[in-house]
């Protein structure tokens, strides 16, 4: 494979002022691509609280009873997500209620928490109450400065107290929604209440870490911004995964073992949790979904038990009449071994043994192809390195 020349400085100017050019160039793209993201969250966090106002009123004109609220989200839901897309579930519409009841937005101030009642906590019979001084007219796009991630996970905190501290600080510190569940789940608040020095431990809290960190990329594809926009969910993490998980992908339905393609990067939603499957194909001998999950590191006891929750998944809402218990396999690579764990849900680990394994690849042949297409683009990643896999 030849190696690509670098086009020639014009003579014109410098090789500093040309690599300025370009830095620059970049950065402008960069900073218009967060713009674009943070435009297109803000949009959808007021329509989301606007749809759960129209919800609020629609009910109050009810009947008001227990259990009215819920049959209301049931009915929209199933009406709805066929006309405009996955965004509409049960438990989104639920999302964007319980949202209109807590935040409030008032004349020129952006929303913000205020402890009022909220449809899960409304005593049994009563009227859900409309917030106060509130223009039926639609609120303005920049009314919510973060995302719908970030409220929805605010959302789930239960103390009102934690959720209005939580939200500040995501907004003075412009949290980005990683940082904000990091800083829930290490309970921040908690920790700063209980503590003699406050502010040391607000201040150490509030240190970002690596991983908190979300490029443009991710932010235009985060799962509620593809649903809203009613986009294909398909991505990956890395160009390196990617490239493993679609030569493995040709690999298995080049066995001529009975794979079929069914969905990559399939995204499943669990309550208020995003998860992805790497790959899902379907085994016309054995008529089974076989559910493909791909890992960076070490295999570990946390993989099997994501595999189980994928496999129940798919024996719940994917399996068709006639069809076996989906199987699961794990792949770990890591830079000098890699591993493979077949998954087996509810399936007896006999029948798995005497039935299932005669059909489906062995480890050891699934092992070196990982191994080996590791290789091959990890030495193509390098500068002169080889062509990819199934290039020429």
């Amino acid at each position: 494979m030849a190696k690509r020349r670098r086009s020639p400085v014009p003579a014109v100017t410098g090789v500093a002022d040309y690599d300025r050019l370009i830095a620059g160039i970049s950065e402008l793209l960069e900073q218009a691509r967060r713009a674009t993201a943070r435009a297109v969250n803000s949009v959808l966090t007021a329509t989301y609280w606007d749809i759960g106002r129209r919800i609020v009123e629609f009910e109050q004109g009810g009947q008001g009873r227990a259990g009215y609220g819920e049959a209301t989200l049931k009915r929209l839901a199933a009406d709805l997500a066929p006309r405009l897309g996955r965004g509409f579930s049960w438990r989104n519409l639920f999302n964007m209620r319980a949202f209109y009841l807590g935040w409030e937005v008032g004349p020129g101030a952006p929303g913000r928490w205020t402890a009022r009642v909220r449809a899960a906590e409304a005593p049994p019979g009563e009227i859900l109450q409309t917030p106060s001084a509130i223009s039926p007219a639609p609120v303005k796009a920049t009314a919510f400065p973060l995302s719908w991630s970030h409220y929805v996970r605010l959302l789930a905190v239960d103390s009102p107290g934690a959720r209005a501290f939580y939200e500040d600080e995501a907004v003075r510190g412009g949290w980005s929604f990683r940082q904000l569940d990091r800083q829930i789940n290490s309970q921040l608040y908690e920790r700063t209440a209980l503590s003699r020095n406050k502010a040391k431990v607000l201040t150490e809290g509030r240190k970002p870490k690596p991983g908190d960190a979300v490029s443009p990329r991710d932010e235009i594809r985060d799962p509620y911004v593809l649903e809203f926009l009613d986009l294909k969910d398909e991505y990956s993490e890395t160009d390196l995964e990617e490239a493993l998980i679609r030569h493995l992908e040709a690999f298995l339905l080049e066995l001529g073992t009975g794979f079929t393609f069914v969905a990559r990067q399939k995204r499943l939603r669990i309550d208020d949790e995003w998860y992805r499957i790497d790959l899902l194909l379907f085994h016309r001998v054995l008529r089974c979904l076989v559910v493909i999950d791909l890992k960076t590191g070490k295999f570990t006891h946390a993989d099997a038990g994501q595999m189980s929750l994928y496999l129940n998944y798919a024996r719940e809402h994917m399996m068709l009449p006639g069809e076996g218990d989906p199987v699961g396999l794990i792949l770990c690579r890591e830079k000098s071994d890699a591993v493979v764990r077949y998954a087996t849900g509810g399936i007896n680990a006999q029948v798995f043994a005497s039935k299932y394994l005669t059909r489906l690849p062995d480890e050891e042949t699934l092992r070196r192809e990982i191994l080996e297409t590791q290789r091959q683009l990890e030495a193509h990643a390098r500068p002169g390195g080889a062509a990819r896999p199934g290039e020429d």
